[in-house]
């Protein structure tokens, strides 16, 4: 095969509130290598972020970069920062992560990049992350409407989402009270969007004790990094 039809290589980092993962997968999306975690630095500042996806790229082949990051990302410009530094709210994490590792980066919201991986791209589909923060994605016939950021909105009691099924909320309330919210929220999101399919994944789906709708799914973590090959379609 020649060298300039060679296949492209994708590092998929996914940055979260306690962890920071990657993955190289091949054009169709499939793993080359094993998810690779470490956690997230504390107090997790723009350069120790950084320095953690440098070291877990390190001695990994690939030919461009994509990222999921928990807060709103504009052109790889990240623009909130509720579960990290407050030095990341505007900090230009494509050209930054470019230049560590001398590749192309696209940054999009991690819920984003999650729904990216799980969605069927048919019909209204919506994602939710529970994890240390409320994570959020919607879909239109697979077409993506960024930066949803339900997880901030009012929810119940005075509260947003992240506020009643954060990891925070869950640590305080006990599983049982936080299942009783989730069941709750998934209702409103139900009658808020009409989605025809909801997708739930994050570290806290294991907590999940509720019988289902038929429409609501729980996903893989791992889509999280999946979802980083459809960043570079077109």
């Amino acid at each position: 095969m020649a060298e300039d039809s060679k296949p492209l290589q994708t590092l998929a980092v996914d940055i979260g509130g306690s962890g920071i993962k990657v993955m190289v997968l091949d054009e169709q999306g499939s793993p080359l290598t094993d998810r690779e975690r470490v956690d997230t630095p504390q107090p997790a500042t723009p350069n120790a972020v950084l320095s953690a996806v440098v070291g877990l790229a390190k001695d990994k082949e690939f030919d461009r970069v994509s990222v999921g990051y928990p807060g709103v990302v504009r052109q790889g410009i990240t623009e909130t920062a509720a579960n990290v530094s407050p030095e990341w709210i505007g900090f230009d994490l494509g050209s930054a992560l470019t230049r560590h590792l001398g590749k192309p980066v696209r940054v999009v919201n991690d819920a984003d990049m999650q729904g990216l991986g799980a969605v069927s791209g048919h019909g209204v589909e919506m994602v939710i992350t529970l994890g240390t923060g409320f994570g959020s994605a919607l879909f239109l016939n697979g077409k993506l409407v960024p930066n949803l950021e339900m997880g901030h909105h009012p929810f119940r009691k005075g509260e947003t989402y992240e506020q009643q099924l954060g990891r925070a909320a869950l640590d305080e309330v006990g599983k049982k009270r936080w299942n009783e919210r989730l069941e709750k929220a998934i209702a409103t999101l139900s009658y808020l969007f009409n989605y025809d399919t909801l997708y739930i994944g994050g570290g806290n789906t294991k907590k999940i004790e509720l019988v289902l709708p038929t429409n609501v799914k729980v996903v893989a973590n791992v889509m999280g990094l999946l979802g980083g090959i459809a960043l570079w379609k077109d």
